[in-house]
């Protein structure tokens, strides 16, 4: 079963590599493309408790990453063989699938998307994650002139991608790698967010039983 549902998700991903879907991602407002993955983190973060029951928050939260890599590495090999001429449309596509990370990430650590202040942390994670600082009050407002920054900022390495072929793997590894970087960010962010948390309810449990 699990490996149907890989399988359906990395078709799903590489149906939005074309030229039609790209433009349609670009013109994603940054808000309401992280309220729309709302639903859709809660189900694939159900789905990997209930595949692996006795894991760590922390290691669902690699497990996330890892399956990330995986379509970030496939996306880089694609775009590589094209050189820089697929450079924005890779930077678009990339920015997309971080922001869907980091919306897994923040479900799995139980953060209220719904809400102005969770999100706003969300796209300024983002931001420090690329180099480009906060974003959530004077940064870009739609996925494809966030992605113009990344290009104009060089928050992601753009190595090897005007030698097509070699590139490929070249760029599927970077890809890759700045994957892992993002889940790395967003998994120290969200771990010490639980905790602020436990402490909180700790302290209102105490407070409410008199201790």
């Amino acid at each position: 079963m699990a490996f149907y549902d890989g399988v359906t998700e990395r078709l799903g991903f590489m149906k939005k590599l074309t030229p039609a879907e790209l433009k349609k991602l670009g013109t994603l407002r940054l808000s309401d493309l992280i309220q729309g993955e709302i639903g859709r983190a809660r189900v694939r973060v159900a789905a990997l408790e209930k595949r692996y029951p006795s894991a760590t928050t922390k290691e669902l939260a690699q497990r996330l990453v890892d399956e990330k890599k995986s379509l970030a590495g496939m996306v880089g090999g694609v775009s590589g063989v094209f050189g820089l001429i697929s450079l924005p449309a890779d930077l678009t596509f990339m920015a997309y699938l971080q922001l869907i990370l980091l919306t897994d990430v923040a479900t799995l650590y139980k953060a209220n998307l719904k809400t102005d202040r969770a999100r706003g942390e969300l796209l300024d994670l983002f931001g420090y994650a690329n180099g480009l600082g906060p974003l959530h009050r004077s940064g870009p407002k739609v996925l494809g002139k966030l992605a113009a920054l990344l290009l104009t900022k060089g928050g992601m390495s753009t190595l090897g991608r005007a030698m097509p072929l070699v590139a490929a793997p070249i760029t599927a590894y970077l890809n890759n790698q700045h994957i892992q970087m993002v889940g790395e960010q967003a998994v120290r962010f969200y771990e010490g967010f639980d905790k602020a948390h436990a402490k909180a309810r700790t302290a209102r449990r105490k407070a409410a039983s008199g201790e």
